[in-house]
């Protein structure tokens, strides 16, 4: 039975399908054709469809009415030998069905198992391998900028997932703020507590504290004790620094008078409401209106 991770990762591309080209341009430098519509199609590939010949997505690119590029993707925790036997039957099947080219993408969270899943398959014609465009950590891309997080939240995701207890790591989560500031409610609590469950020492704490803002619910035991369990010790502190990270995550500069006055408010309810329009306000002008 897939695990709740593999189900999320799954989800990133069922909400926003481009996902598959980021990863494909960006992360493996794959020339993608031009397209003007993207779609995720079944990953059933025959009527009777069992587990083995079942994809865990297809996203389709189109350019006037015609399909231009069909992508199987895969999400592999753990390397499968017998998926070595499945992933040709995925391709050559869709690319029957759509008449168009047919690419495999498979995503590992583990550095090894990526390694494993992009080894080339010989499909014993000769001159016939087929090569797996596996992607790891390393090849996923970092997102530093809030901005390029709003553009691709759920890239901003996976980068965070990949990247964030490592090196510039508050800056990726505070980057991953701006994308959560375009999506709703439900994708933000989804997708922070992914991020949270990859997420240990100093990276975890700061996301945290990110999470204390008081505007979402989140599973995480951080969120019921601070949150949810509404303790007052610490909250005032909090809040003030939950004002500072959202603005600074959305790229809003914040003169030295106005942290001045964020941090010294000791209004608990006014500080959530200005945590509220920090994620909306476009300038710090519009904070205190």
């Amino acid at each position: 039975m897939p695990s709740k991770e593999h189900e999320v990762l799954i989800e990133l591309f069922r909400n926003r399908p481009e996902l598959a080209v980021d990863l494909l341009g960006e992360g493996l430098g794959m020339p993608v054709p031009d397209y003007a519509e993207i779609c995720v199609d079944s990953g059933d590939y025959v009527d009777t469809s069992p587990a083995e010949y079942r994809a865990d997505a297809v996203v389709t690119l189109a350019e006037g009415g015609r399909a231009v590029l069909a992508v199987v993707v895969e999400i592999q925790r753990r390397f499968d030998a017998g998926k070595r036997w499945s992933w040709p039957v995925y391709l050559s099947t869709l690319r029957a069905r759509k008449r168009c080219p047919a690419w495999l993408l498979v995503l590992c969270p583990d550095g090894r198992v990526a390694t494993r899943c992009g080894e080339p398959i010989d499909m014993g014609h000769p001159g016939w391998v087929l090569r797996p465009m596996s992607i790891g950590p390393e090849q996923i891309p970092r997102i530093h900028d809030p901005a390029a997080a709003a553009r691709a939240p759920e890239l901003a995701v996976l980068s965070a997932f990949a990247h964030a207890n490592g090196d510039n790591g508050e800056k990726i989560l505070n980057a991953l703020w701006g994308g959560f500031a375009v999506i709703d409610d439900e994708r933000s609590r989804l997708y922070a507590d992914f991020v949270l469950t990859a997420l240990s020492g100093a990276a975890k704490r700061y996301m945290e504290e990110l999470m204390v803002v008081g505007t979402y619910e989140y599973k995480s035991d951080f969120a019921r004790k601070y949150v949810v369990e509404g303790k007052e010790e610490g909250k005032v502190e909090e809040a003030g620094k939950a004002v500072l990270l959202v603005l600074e995550a959305r790229g809003i500069a914040v003169p030295e008078e106005v942290r001045a006055r964020i941090s010294g408010c000791d209004d608990v309810s006014l500080l959530e409401t200005w945590v509220r329009r920090a994620a909306t306000v476009g300038s710090v002008d519009e904070l205190f209106g």
